[in-house]
């Protein structure tokens, strides 16, 4: 117990739940060896972030945390929580601390697998639930009418996992969204959400086991089938040299005909600088009401990308000269003017290809670093130094494409024996290697003819 409590002893079960192995012990071990929950210390902080120690004392005003969401198909939404302190009765009112809000008990259950067993009052030390909660959610503190005291937040390590999923049918299209919310009440390390670079749906979690039981279950309690995908890669595309482009709109019907026409500069901006316009437009050769619609042209035209189907970016636009038709111009015609310049304007202007590129750090027991930086090496990374964070572990910190790390929590977890961690965030773009920009951009021309 002492081993236990210090955490110098983890102990480790065998079990099944499916064959009821191995309970019976896990059950023994919690009773007789696990730390006496009147030994733990919980400090909750005040309103002026004084530490407050929380004694479990059935008679102290109630304090409790929420540990967990379910969504029960009788009885509805359950909030389970724990009894830090005093005594929290059915039928009652308590304060949400964290939401700063009043709510009411209604009926208090004991959950055991998938019953729940009602009680008038629960205490120190017990799991209970509570239904129909509006306005509680995971690690909120809840407490007695009038107490401060807050809770330390309950710390998750953050999802590293990421596929795409597309669902199977309209139907499902339908009821995903609804689906994927349910899931991500009831298990706080799931997240989904749309990712407006590439369009994709993702969800995240902390493995791929995690997310294959939660899409099961999607199927399962909700009805609602997806197809995943390895989540596409934001790449950007840029200019690296100045050019002179023409883009004419010049269409004859019967009646009015459509007439735009544009000469435009295009000039590489700073890297990160995003789109810039410039009306240097003199003498009125595009009158003044079209400017507006030569812009609008261009920005679409390359949010659309032209190259490899992803925005321009970094590009400066300039307006210089031009010419219209007193009858045949439109604001139409210019847009499309617009379009045909930066079609072609960019393709001659040196384009490349950015990708992102992820600081990446890396968590290994010490006698994996040499495995770990040869595999960062391989995937194009660029080790930027390697710290000490003690118990004979390593930090390792890199930068490294997205592109090359898209399954890395898998292989990491292979390499490692599971005991290699990592963390992720963008840090900047940068251009693609040639041999590498050459495939995603036959890529893209493949499936345009495929389209066509």
């Amino acid at each position: 117990q002492t081993g236990i409590t210090t955490g110098k002893i983890i102990p480790i079960l065998a079990g099944s739940v499916s064959m009821e192995f191995g309970i019976e012990e896990l059950l023994d071990m919690i009773a007789q060896s696990f730390p006496s929950p009147l030994a733990r210390r919980i400090v909750a902080k005040d309103d002026g972030g004084a530490e407050i120690e929380v004694k479990p004392d059935p008679n102290a005003p109630f304090l409790g945390q929420v540990f967990r969401s379910v969504v029960d198909p009788f009885v509805g939404h359950l909030t389970l929580f724990r009894v830090l302190s005093g005594t929290l009765k059915s039928d009652s009112d308590f304060y949400n601390v964290t939401t700063n809000s009043k709510e009411r008990t209604g009926k208090l259950y004991l959950v055991n697998g998938k019953q729940q067993v009602q009680v008038d009052a629960v205490v120190p030390g017990d799991l209970a639930a509570m239904t129909k909660l509006k306005n509680t959610y995971f690690g909120d503190t809840i407490a007695a009418p009038g107490s401060n005291l807050n809770l330390p937040k309950i710390e998750l390590p953050e999802a590293m996992v990421k596929l795409a999923i597309m669902p199977k049918s309209r139907a499902d299209e339908d009821k995903i969204g609804e689906a994927l919310n349910r899931l991500a009440e009831e298990d706080p390390t799931f997240s989904h959400y749309r990712d407006t670079a590439t369009n994709d749906h993702i969800i995240r979690g902390m493995g791929d086991l995690q997310l294959d039981i939660l899409l099961s279950r999607m199927q399962r309690k909700f009805k609602v089938e997806v197809e995943t995908a390895t989540p596409k890669v934001a790449y950007r595309e840029t200019i690296k040299a100045k050019v002179e482009v023409q883009g004419k709109h010049k269409k004859q019907t019967g009646g009015h005909g459509q007439y735009g026409d544009v000469h435009l500069r295009l000039a590489p901006n700073e890297r990160g600088a995003g789109y810039e316009f410039i009306d240097s437009i003199v003498g009125g050769v595009v009158p003044k009401q079209y400017i507006p619609h030569v812009d609008k042209g261009a920005q679409e035209a390359l949010e659309r990308g032209v190259i490899s189907g992803h925005p321009v970016v970094d590009i400066i636009v300039e307006l210089f000269f031009g010419s219209y038709h007193a009858v045949d111009s439109s604001e139409m015609a210019f847009k499309l003017a617009a379009s045909k310049a930066i079609q072609k304007g960019v393709r001659d202007a040196k384009p490349c290809l950015l990708e992102p590129i992820m600081e990446i750090a890396v968590t290994v027991p010490e006698e994996y670093m040499g495995d770990i930086n040869g595999d960062l090496n391989s995937r194009r990374g660029r080790i930027n130094g390697m710290d000490a964070v003690g118990g004979g572990r390593q930090v390792i910190r890199a930068l490294i494409p997205e592109a090359e790390i898209l399954r890395y929590s898998t292989d990491l977890r292979s390499m490692t024996q599971g005991r290699g961690s990592y963390e992720l965030r963008l840090d900047h773009y940068e251009e693609v290697p040639e041999h590498v920009a050459k495939e995603i951009i036959a890529a893209y021309e493949k499936s345009r003819v495929e389209e066509d």
